[in-house]
């Protein structure tokens, strides 16, 4: 879809209710969607942290999603394909804040550059114990992506009709921080696995756009 096509549409979802959970849980194991049932009336004290899915023209103006290839470090999403953001710092006015600052410091984003649609539903990720607060932005003013080296190992530009397409769902086995070799959902983009807390956000994302686009 042509970018000046797709801003037109996509202001539409500003209204809508947010699918939340039961998106989410789409791509979730059972396993995970077990404990976050258990943890929704004793979830213990959770850092806060804020993402951005960025939506931005092509050079054949043709909507593309950016996402980030994580380096690898010690840490529980390390080389985990997710979206530019991250953990909130003091000096953050609020989560929305804290995606824009991450954001730029990560690919290299100017916070004003960024037109806010709106945000999604919060989710828990239990491992690393944070409450992740999600945003869908538009990045028009398309500039070079610049990569902060010791975060980000590739920056992963996915085509929209890509992220649309039903058959880039899929389910497999890996081994995660809380099970071995079990059956995961995720997506399939650009060659790579998109799995976890990430794939349930752009659940919700496409759940959303499938109602406007």
């Amino acid at each position: 879809m042509y970018y000046t096509d797709f801003e037109v549409q996509v202001s539409k979802i500003k209204n809508l209710p947010l699918p939340g959970t039961s998106s989410h849980y789409k791509m979730a194991p059972q396993i995970r969607i077990d404990e976050l049932e258990k943890l929704k009336s004793k979830k213990p004290n959770p850092r806060k942290a804020g993402v951005v899915a960025l939506f931005y023209p092509d050079e054949k103006q043709l909507t593309n999603l950016l996402l980030i290839l994580r380096n690898t470090y010690p840490g529980i999403h390390s080389n985990q394909v997710g979206l530019p953001g991250g953990k909130a710092e003091k000096g953050d006015k609020d989560l929305l804040d804290t995606a824009l600052r991450e954001a730029h410091e990560e690919v290299g984003v100017e916070p004003g550059d960024v037109k806010i649609i709106r945000p999604l539903s919060e989710i828990y990720i239990p491992p690393s114990n944070f409450d992740v607060q999600p945003y869908i932005g538009l990045y028009n003013k398309r500039k070079p992506f610049v990569k902060e080296i010791k975060e980000v190992n590739e920056l992963v530009e996915v085509p929209l009709m890509d992220f649309m397409d039903d058959s880039r769902m899929i389910t497999q086995i890996l081994s995660t921080s809380y099970a071995e070799s079990i059956e995961v959902p995720a997506f399939k983009l650009m060659g790579y696995t998109v799995w976890g807390a990430t794939a349930m956000m752009l659940s919700e994302i496409k759940e959303l756009f499938k109602q406007v686009l």
